[in-house]
């Protein structure tokens, strides 16, 4: 598989827009949003789609800059930039000692209370008086790939718990004390940092497509009918372009479920604003840019094996060799909203996500022993009849 190049050249390098509205507090560190009514802060409204006070119901429009766009980055430039960027801060610092993780801390607003943000957590609430508070900077630091576009949380909290409880209803072979008392816990909303990688890929491949016959062997009661193949050598090539490939930038996250929650509404995200964030909990990235695209092209690349099984056609097919190569290849760096719920059923936590642009339910789920079994013995039970009559 051939890579894409990492350029000396950074003309094409571009940088979205991005808004800075809010009141900056501890020396641009933290940012809140204070109501122009009462002076409480405001939080994000999913209904209203903009800022409104939980205390006097004022409303206050999302600012956007009518220059900011969400456009899409050239990815061999940041690539680029970023080895360039982390050779010279290694070069003018001492490296971190092993395990070191950075904390900042953050002067309340409302009590004046301190809080320590650690780790990738970029947004929270004061402990003391549950402001809510976030790091000035943090989505576009100068060593950081800066965020690109937000989708805004679309499904509201009674919607994701009433999705929710018809998810549990439907599984099946759940134990029936799960499904009858349904599941407790506490939705908690979150954006989630993603990669979206766009690229048009040039394509090579060589291998066999199997067509199959039928011969009779044997003799007597050993006569019998054997289905065998022919294999001949099936090459070709192709172009085909890959819009929105999504790679989740946070690892502590089930990979498999978060991308069942697939697809999201993508066209309905915003010019990134902190605004959007007030009230809820984001990550900033852990998943860095380049090994985000090695993950996309691992997905690329059971979509290309999967269309050249099809090229290749007949009964069955052998891939051999598929040689791709990356041109204009792109990215985008979104934060997408998800409902979280951890829940415990017979000593074991189990969790769920809700897709917040969608609605989409997804999760692990225990399974009842006695219900496959039974399931199985009622399966078997029916077999060994068709068989008894099928033999008289």
């Amino acid at each position: 598989m051939t890579e894409p190049p990492v350029p000396d050249d950074e003309s094409t390098y571009r940088l979205a827009s991005t808004t800075k509205a809010g009141t900056a507090i501890d020396e641009g560190r933290g940012r809140t949003f204070p109501c122009e009514e009462c002076g409480a802060d405001l939080l994000f409204s999913i209904g209203q789609q903009s800022l409104e006070c939980p205390f006097c119901g004022s409303v206050q429009a999302i600012e956007i800059d009518e220059s900011a766009q969400i456009v899409e980055q050239d990815l061999v430039a940041m690539i680029n930039r970023i080895r360039r960027q982390r050779r010279e801060r290694d070069e003018a610092e001492q490296p971190k000692k092993d395990g070191a993780t950075a904390a900042k801390e953050v002067q309340c607003d409302g009590c004046g209370a301190t809080t320590v943000f650690v780790g990738a957590l970029s947004t929270g609430e004061c402990p003391y008086c549950a402001t809510p508070i976030q790091l000035e900077g943090v989505h576009d630091a100068e060593d950081r790939v800066p965020v690109d576009g937000v989708l805004p949380f679309l499904v509201d909290r009674d919607v994701a718990k009433a999705n929710l409880k018809k998810w549990v209803k439907s599984l099946w072979f759940a134990p029936s004390a799960l499904q009858r008392r349904g599941v407790d816990g506490t939705f908690n909303g979150v954006y989630l940092p993603y990669w979206t990688f766009d690229a048009m890929t040039f394509n090579q491949y060589s291998g066999q497509r199997g067509e199959n016959y039928t011969v009779t062997v044997g003799t007597g009661k050993n006569r019998r009918t054997e289905t065998r193949t022919r294999w001949y050598p099936a090459s070709g090539r192709f172009q085909r372009f890959f819009d929105d490939v999504l790679v989740l930038a946070s690892p502590g996250m089930n990979r498999s479920l978060m991308q069942k929650l697939e697809p999201w509404p993508l066209q309905k995200c915003i010019p990134f604003t902190q605004q959007v964030l007030a009230g809820y909990v984001a990550r900033t990235y852990e998943i860095d840019l380049e090994p985000g695209f090695k993950e996309a092209r691992d997905r690329i690349r059971e979509a290309l094996e999967a269309d050249v099984r099809r090229r290749i056609g007949g009964d069955k097919q052998r891939v051999h060799d598929i040689d791709t190569r990356y041109d204009a290849a792109t990215f985008k760096h979104l934060l997408l909203p998800v409902w979280l719920l951890a829940y415990n059923f017979k000593g074991k936590t189990y969790q769920v996500m809700v897709n917040a642009g969608t609605g989409e339910v997804q999760g692990e789920r225990p399974w009842s022993v006695v219900k496959i079994l039974l399931t199985v013995l009622a399966v078997a039970a029916v077999v060994g009849a068709i068989v008894f009559v099928a033999s008289r």
